[in-house]
């Protein structure tokens, strides 16, 4: 592989330069290798160290309640949840918005050492305020990863298999449910630690993971896509040619390079002025598909799993030490949902498979609320219908994070999923956390099933919208679903002395 220049700009004209570049048709082409599997570890986790977190919320609740320092009520877990979701919010705003400008792994070291230092800190906590800023900061740090890391995994992922691995990273989640899980079962059990310690020792295992993860980000190269956006295409080249190279040294021979080399102009940034117009004038019906998507399946996790201890320890009179029991089945149906539906979104397609899984979340949703509030379910069957439920709500969730991070153009690929992230997240990640508190404060069941009726409702709305309006992007190139703001027409002429091509030999 070779890098053959035909002129070079000026210094001052660099942002007119035209390249030509076949990096995003080399990268689709790649067999699966080692390089994909330790992309998918050091960069997926990300979703694992949401879902301790999350657990972790829900799983030491009653330890909250019961600490001397915090003395937290139902409301109190209900608004933590909220502070958590408001900073995943904000983090992802801000992040993502620099993700696009400086680059995925600047970033992706930048938000992960924000997290381990706010989960490290939530563990000394000492009242209410210093818990809610330190989780406000942690959901932060992991609305940050986010943007920076599912747009790095689209980047590098073969198209043909984007929608299973996107699926598959995102239902780690419940690993790190599951961890949490034991880890307060563990820890809060008196005959160990108990809970005053335990909760705060709870807090530390994802600081510790993170210290862990940080070491093995320490060998990803940047995206080569967004290097090639962001008039550095020779250090793309670099990256894809060494990245080639390890088949070549294999014996393992790459398909042919298929469609035509895009035509970019360089450019350094993406004014927020062209962001906005790309996202709600050009894209203005994927922007209603991925919100309502996003928005949805935001209210219906964590409105049902932040508040989900709650109700077992309310309702069922669960004691708050054997919580982490009830969610290791929860976290198993949860992560066995986008493994085992994961590769239909590439076979059977996107739009079948989104609006059906969102569909039948919202009727078993229906369903199982109605038999909790006939009191005609205990405390086993009940957690056996949140297991079913989510086997099909994981893939669901899954897939809009999927949605919004492939319908839109590489330029704005991080901000895009931040801020429909922040707009769906906002509105049914705080919102549902809170209601569904208040909720179960009140001690009936029926208002609690309203509360399912009303994320049940959302799911079946957005099943609708994505069967109407969603985008067929299975198997295809991240530039075939949406054009780069940068790619020049066919028909337009090269600048005289002001180009360069990056070709292989």
């Amino acid at each position: 592989m070779t890098t053959k220049a035909l002129g070079e700009p000026a210094a001052s004209s660099a942002n007119e330069r035209l390249y030509q570049t076949d990096i995003p048709a080399r990268l689709d082409r790649l067999p699966w290798s080692r390089f994909h599997t330790l992309l998918v570890f050091a960069l997926g986790i990300t979703w694992l160290l949401d879902g301790l977190e999350v657990t972790l919320a829900g799983s030491v609740s009653g330890a909250l309640k019961d600490s001397p320092a915090l003395h937290m009520s139902n409301t109190d877990i209900g608004l933590a949840g909220a502070v958590y979701i408001a900073g995943a919010v904000l983090g992802a705003l801000f992040f993502g918005w620099l993700t696009d400008r400086l680059g995925r792994r600047k970033l992706f070291f930048i938000t992960l050492f924000l997290y381990i230092g706010a989960t490290a800190a939530t563990a000394f906590s000492w009242n209410l305020g210093s818990f809610l800023l330190f989780r406000f900061l942690t959901g932060a740090g992991i609305g940050g990863e986010y943007t920076a890391i599912n747009s790095t995994i689209q980047e590098f992922t073969p198209a043909r298999f984007r929608g299973w691995v996107d699926l598959t990273i995102n239902g780690t989640f419940w690993i790190g449910a599951a961890l949490g899980a034991v880890g307060s079962i563990v820890l809060l059990d008196p005959a160990w630690v108990g809970s005053e310690l335990g909760w705060r020792l709870c807090f530390g295992i994802g600081a510790a993971l993170g210290l862990v993860i940080m070491l093995m980000r320490l060998w990803l190269p940047e995206s080569p896509r967004w290097l090639m956006i962001h008039n550095q295409p020779e250090e793309a080249e670099r990256i894809v040619a060494d990245i080639e190279r390890h088949y070549h040294e294999r014996g393992i021979a790459l398909p042919p390079i298929e469609g035509k080399p895009l035509r970019l102009h360089a450019r350094d940034h993406t004014p927020l002025k062209e962001v906005f117009h790309s996202l709600f004038v050009v894209h203005r019906r994927r922007a209603v598909v991925g919100m309502t998507l996003l928005t949805a399946q935001a209210f219906f996790y964590n409105a049902i799993f932040f508040t989900y201890a709650l109700v077992l320890t309310d309702f069922y009179d669960v004691p708050s030490q054997h919580i982490g029991w009830y969610i290791l089945p929860f976290a198993l149906g949860n992560f066995c949902g986008p493994l085992l539906l994961g590769r239909l979104f590439d076979v059977v397609g996107r739009k079948i498979m989104i609006s059906a899984t969102y569909f039948i979340s919202g009727v078993l949703l229906t369903l199982s609320g109605y038999l909790f509030q006939q009191e005609l379910i205990d405390v086993t069957q009940q957690t056996i219908a949140w297991m079913v439920i989510f086997f099909f709500a994981s893939a669901a969730a899954s897939s809009a994070y999927l949605t919004v991070a492939e319908t839109f153009p590489l330029e704005i690929r991080a901000l895009a999923i931040a801020v429909f992230y922040a707009f769906g997240t906002g509105l049914g990640g705080m919102i549902g956390p809170t209601l569904f508190g208040a909720l179960i404060e009140t001690g009936s069941r029926t208002n609690v099933l309203y509360g399912y009726l009303i994320g049940a409702g959302l799911m079946i709305i957005a099943g609708l919208v994505q069967a109407l309006w969603g985008v067929a992007s299975e198997r295809k190139s991240l530039e075939h679903v949406a054009r780069p703001l940068s790619q020049a027409h066919d028909d337009e002429p090269e600048p005289l002395g002001r180009s360069a091509q990056l070709s292989t030999q």
